[in-house]
Formats: C-alpha cells, structure tokens, sequence
C-alpha cells in the first residue's frame, strides 16, 4: 500500500472515532511529529554568519544598496 492509499485509509477511521479523548492524542502526536520535523529542517546560523550578513546589511545601507519603505510601498501600491 503506497503512502496516498495508507493517508486515505487513516482518514477514513479516524472519521469514524467517537471517542474525544483519542482525537486529542492524535492531535498531540501529530503536533509533536510536526514540531520534531521542524526542528530537523532548521539549521541554525553561527555567530561568525550572523555578523557577516550585519556587516554586509551595513556596507549595503553606507554604499545605498538599499529600497526605501516609501519605495517598497509605491511598488506594492501599483500591484493592484
């Protein structure tokens, strides 16, 4: 059974639960399976990236490699 048959399976018996107590465990499972999944995807940047990306921000805002809010506000203005 591939993954899309075993999902629609899963779905329909736990359409037919009448018993809060178990929907609540699988919202906590699914809440923590979730959390555990972020947490692996995240990958955090070091100290030494961190001031490399303020010093390049910096150097940007000194040499006026920069859009203005009253630039960015014309632009998302002429989107609609």
């Amino acid at each position: 059974m591939d993954i899309q048959a075993r999902k629609i399976h899963f779905v329909q018996e736990f359409l037919r639960l009448n018993n809060e107590k178990i929907v609540a465990k699988f919202e906590q499972i699914l809440q923590s399976e979730k959390q555990k999944l972020y947490a692996a995807e995240v990958n955090p940047m070091s100290m030494e990236e961190f001031n490399k990306m303020i010093d390049s921000a910096e150097d940007d805002a000194a040499n006026g490699r920069f859009r203005s809010a009253e630039d960015l506000e014309k632009d998302i203005d002429s989107w609609s």
